[in-house]
């Protein structure tokens, strides 16, 4: 039986030298690692109660649509700043160049709903953190954030320590 890591291309000095890239759209280019992807995502969530299953703009979007589909949970998008149509909230966080924004419709969540948020990849936690920050400025919780993969040489799960964070895949490096 065939493990997500065997699905998983590895790309030695992309962007730059020294880097190995997990492309993981070799896990969505198969069914089979497809279908893999959300039942070992979905096996991270066994135990957890929760309401709401949100993604975090784009690949969130991939690995959390179908796994709330399959859970039976509703869906929430968290986008990049200027996509989404209704009122939103905003949250401002650092990259490695510069700043990026988030933003979550201001009524896509109730006070007290238990959230699960999850995205393709744990690097640094920027993200993830924002969507967090989100969710609680809406007055929910966020139960468990999850992700396929894990960069743990980025250290992400410092920015997320406050957080219970799973991963599918951890590799050491960056």
């Amino acid at each position: 039986m065939k493990k997500i890591e065997d699905y998983i291309r590895s790309i030695p000095d992309f962007p730059e030298p020294g880097i190995i890239f997990r492309d993981i759209t070799t896990v969505l280019q198969d069914a089979e690692g497809f279908r893999l992807a959300i039942d070992e995502m979905k096996k991270l969530l066994e135990g957890v109660e929760f309401d709401v299953v949100i993604g975090a703009e784009s690949r969130g979007f991939i690995f959390g649509a179908p796994l709330a589909y399959a859970l039976g949970k509703p869906f929430v998008l968290v986008r990049k700043k200027g996509k989404l149509p209704c009122e939103t909230i905003s949250q401002e966080y650092e990259l490695e160049y510069g700043t990026a924004t988030l933003e979550i419709h201001k009524d896509a969540l109730e006070k007290e709903q238990k959230c699960v948020i999850v995205d393709d990849l744990i690097a640094t936690g920027g993200t993830i953190k924002a969507a967090a920050t989100l969710v609680e400025k809406l007055g929910a919780q966020v139960v468990k954030c999850i992700f396929l993969l894990e960069l743990a040489g980025l250290n992400g799960r410092e920015k997320l320590k406050d957080y219970d964070v799973g991963s599918v895949v951890s590799y050491d490096g960056k």
